[in-house]
């Protein structure tokens, strides 16, 4: 029989999809209320991958993340999830959403990621909300599955990911 231990607290990372910028102040608010102190927030960039978004959105969107100090347990993931969720429908218009919240866990060997739709390679949680390894770390840097999003299997964001689980590590030593 395996011994069952607590899990490792990961870092929340935060992607985050807007056409409303004028809502950053108050979005950030939101978020360092329920979540703690922002550790970074990277550059936003036009987010040119697909158009998915940009009808609901009334435009393409930016891009950018938001990573919190604090460290989260990672069982947490789905109600962070419903709380992000929630949090969209503040922001939203009478098209749709106006920000997009994509909370996930980073770990040192993964980036996690929460999501409402169902697919084969997807693991139920709770509460219609299934977590997706959507990056996992090996030979030194982050590598992508065949379900990864494109903008997440960018080396762009590659790189940032290394950096953010530097960080991340840094942490953990210090615990």
């Amino acid at each position: 029989m395996g011994q069952i231990n607590p899990f490792v607290p990961s870092l929340l990372v935060i992607g985050v999809l807007s056409t409303n910028e004028e809502a950053h102040g108050e979005l950030l608010q939101k978020l360092v209320e329920k979540y703690g102190p922002l550790e970074e927030e990277s550059e936003h960039t036009p987010f040119s991958y697909t158009d998915y978004y940009d009808s609901e959105m009334g435009g393409s969107p930016l891009r950018y993340f938001l990573v919190f100090k604090t460290l989260v347990d990672p069982s947490r993931l789905a109600q962070i999830k419903i709380e992000t969720n929630n949090l969209e429908q503040v922001f939203s218009r009478e098209q749709g959403r106006t920000i997009n919240l994509d909370p996930g866990i980073l770990s040192a060997s993964s980036l996690i990621l929460a999501t409402t739709k169902n697919r084969s390679h997807r693991i139920p949680l709770h509460s219609g909300i299934y977590a997706e390894v959507t990056l996992i770390y090996y030979n030194h840097k982050f590598n992508s599955l065949p379900w990864t999003y494109a903008d997440y299997k960018s080396e762009a964001f590659c790189t940032l990911f290394k950096k953010y689980r530097t960080s991340y590590m840094t942490k953990l030593k210090q615990k």
